[in-house]
């Protein structure tokens, strides 16, 4: 299945180099709108198409007809206008902004739900990386309320992801009800500007009622080695904590006739692959790998 990347960014190229890789797409093209940009020399380097037009230049180029899907590592505000454009020529199209158009997407949740869809969005970094988690400690338990804390490098927020800060947190937290199960879902997002810059760590925080915790920590562990058949450097970074939340915690006011429970605590660290970014930088390292499972599993359906 041929596809095409729209976004010459950090996102894109990282994104290129992964599909370069891949047995079951081919990546033919790439458009950026900064003609000097790194990502579009490095396609052209390879072999790609390459346009610093935009969605309007891709759409242009012969090798466009024969696209199956586009994936766009742009920003929110752009991928509205990418998605309407490549959709009016029949084309599938794998959102990695949070413009959250499209269904969200978590390969290791709900990926085959929405193989159909003409939009799958993959939410954000943090929710990649966390909504697993979430959803592994609700399928056994029930999730009064889950809270995320995505600490990342500031070297690897671009200026896309910084323009997106307030789409990052409301289109995480929105996912974390809808794919995670959680009855109230709240994000944070933390840009660290640590020297030496440090590998992206997330926290996932669960209230829940009474639990087995055998059984949440059992399901936790089975949800974080299926993110590493796509993702190696994702991993705990301790057990998973259980410890009583009082009837008097301030929490409970964001949940009226809640009378105490449990909190499941886990820490996971996320390095990346290194293709093309650095091994820090695996909040990018994971959107990127989520995007092309997704479009490979696309491929897989569509050969059956």
């Amino acid at each position: 299945m041929k596809i095409a990347i729209i976004g010459s960014g950090n996102i894109g190229t990282d994104l290129m180099f992964k599909a370069l890789l891949s047995r079951k797409v081919e990546v033919v093209a790439m458009a950026g709108i900064d003609p000097a940009s790194d990502g579009l020399a490095r396609a052209g380097r390879r072999g790609l198409a390459t346009t610093s037009d935009g969605v309007r230049g891709l759409v242009e180029l012969p090798e466009f007809a024969e696209v199956d899907v586009v994936l766009d590592a742009t920003s929110a505000g752009a991928h509205r206008v990418n998605a309407e454009t490549v959709q009016a020529y029949g084309k599938r199209i794998i959102d990695l902004t949070p413009a959250a158009i499209g269904p969200y997407v978590v390969p290791t949740v709900n990926l085959d739900d929405h193989l159909s869809e003409p939009n799958l969005n993959m939410v954000t970094c943090g929710g990649q990386a966390t909504i697993p988690i979430v959803a592994a400690v609700s399928s056994v338990a029930s999730v009064k309320y889950a809270e995320i804390v995505a600490s990342i490098a500031s070297k690897s927020a671009g200026p896309g992801t910084r323009a997106n800060i307030d789409e990052f947190t409301e289109t995480t937290a929105r996912a974390i009800e809808k794919v995670g199960g959680a009855e109230r879902g709240k994000a944070i997002i933390v840009l660290n500007p640590a020297e030496p810059p440090l590998i992206m760590r997330d926290t996932v925080y669960c209230l829940v009622d009474e639990c087995d915790e055998a059984a949440v920590a059992h399901s936790v562990e089975e949800m974080v080695a299926r993110v590493q058949e796509y993702v190696p450097g994702y991993r705990l970074k301790q057990r998973v904590q259980f410890s009583q939340v009082p009837w008097d915690e301030p929490v409970w006011t964001l949940l009226p006739g809640q009378k105490g429970g449990t909190k499941v605590s886990v820490f996971l660290e996320v390095e990346g692959a290194a293709h093309y970014l650095p091994a820090y930088a695996g909040n990018l390292d994971i959107m990127t790998a989520a995007a092309l499972r997704t479009a490979e599993r696309i491929a897989e359906v569509a050969r059956v």
